[in-house]
């Protein structure tokens, strides 16, 4: 018995006040988060696997300057580049995560390499984009992350001295927007998968790792359970184990997608003081985006229907 497949993808928790953003903005955010979902939609419905399917769909994601992974990724304090990235396959819990890397064009195809390799999990800097250009993931200079906005925003944070990630206070901007871009599938077989991918946070100190390349932190998947793929701040999703709790509650607990999901954000979550949102399927096609921003860049498609994206609330 086949499954009905899904896909559902997220660009980041955080967004400008729906009364600020103007609406050709808002097109290309919805434009994009669209196209990316009925390319990952295709693939699912020609028998594609949940694996293959977020994979892609986070790689589109890190090739649109739109979101902070990838081609358009914030700068470290350093002026520098460090993105992460995970997979993980439902099926069989197989995973793999790369972090720190400055020269993979696209980290979530390194992340993808480590899991099929399978001797490791998580593999970090210079040893991780040696082991991927090997296998074929394409390299560029750094300089090819960078943006004139992204620049703009990391001179902006230096003169206030801050790590931009807080969401506390009004009205929100561009700069306060929570980048991480992510996906979840379920596919023809029954099976799942997530997939997350970041540049981490705006002026954050060289070295610095949040959860999204953290298995369990921000990207987790098991067919038992749920695939859960992450955005906000990563120090707190790290503390609660955030993307595992909504599986583990679900197998343990006995509760349902949405009851789980909603527990971790707006309880878990925010009782660390933390910000964001996640994105969570489940193997009956249960599908779960909550967050406790004031938005988040967010679509998904189920079968052959139209994929449809939202923005605020």
């Amino acid at each position: 018995m086949s499954s009905t497949p899904v896909i559902a993808i997220h660009g980041g928790a955080g967004t400008v006040q729906a009364s600020a953003l103007d609406a050709a903005a808002a097109a290309g955010y919805h434009d994009a988060l669209q196209g990316i979902v009925r390319a990952a939609q295709k693939l699912l419905r020609d028998g594609g696997t949940a694996l293959d399917a977020v994979c892609l769909a986070v790689a589109l994601l890190e090739d649109c300057p739109l979101f902070n992974a990838g081609h358009g990724a914030v700068f470290t304090a350093d002026a520098t580049h460090e993105l992460d990235a995970a997979v993980m396959d439902g099926a069989d819990l197989s995973a793999g995560a790369v972090a720190g890397v400055s020269r993979l064009r696209n980290p979530v195809r390194a992340a993808r390499a480590v899991r099929d390799d399978g001797q490791h999990v998580l593999m970090a800097g210079a040893g991780a984009e040696t082991f991927a250009i090997a296998r074929g993931v394409a390299a560029v200079d750094p300089s090819y992350f960078s943006t004139a906005f992204r620049r703009e925003q990391l001179d902006r944070a230096r003169a206030t001295r801050r790590v931009v990630l807080d969401h506390d206070g009004a009205p929100l901007d561009e700069d306060r927007k929570l980048g991480t871009v992510g996906a979840v599938a379920l596919d023809v077989h029954g099976h799942l998968a997530a997939a997350t991918s970041t540049g981490g946070m705006t002026n954050k100190r060289v070295g610095r790792i949040g959860d999204s390349p953290l298995i369990g932190a921000g990207t987790y998947a098991d067919d038992r359970g749920a695939a859960v793929s992450c955005t906000g701040t990563g120090e707190a999703f790290i503390r609660i184990a955030a993307a595992y709790d909504v599986s583990a509650r679900m197998r343990y607990a006995g509760v349902g997608l949405a009851e789980a999901a909603e527990t971790v954000v707006r309880q878990s979550l925010t009782g660390l003081g933390g910000s964001g949102g996640l994105i969570a399927l489940d193997a009956t096609g249960q599908l779960c985006m909550p967050f406790n921003t004031e938005g988040m860049y967010r679509a998904h498609a189920r079968g052959s229907e139209s994929p449809q994206s939202a923005i605020h609330r």
